[in-house]
């Protein structure tokens, strides 16, 4: 199965043709779970740190005796800092 035929296409390169920050995150994460680490790093860096927000998200969710609302916050801003830094690195201004 091809599951590129199934992923959603970025919202912003098909309107502007310009790369969102997160653009490559859908690949990067069909290649984790294909084992496929580096090449899943090198397409969207963020791809680890997004794995643990999804995980404090999924733990938060399941697990009300505990707030996990503060490891939700650092793990996102570890993700968008990434993300961000990415992206400039990828496309650089000058």
């Amino acid at each position: 199965m091809v599951l590129e035929e199934y992923m959603l296409p970025c919202l912003s390169k098909s309107l502007f043709g310009i790369e969102c920050f997160g653009c490559g995150m859908q690949r990067s994460v069909v290649m984790v779970f294909q084992g496929r680490f580096l090449d899943a790093w090198k397409l969207f860096p963020a791809v680890y740190p997004f794995f643990f927000f999804a995980a404090f998200l999924a733990i938060d969710y399941f697990d009300k005796s505990k707030s996990y609302g503060k490891m939700i916050i650092i793990s996102a801003v570890i993700m968008s800092f990434t993300m961000v830094i990415s992206y400039f690195f990828r496309h650089p201004l000058f």
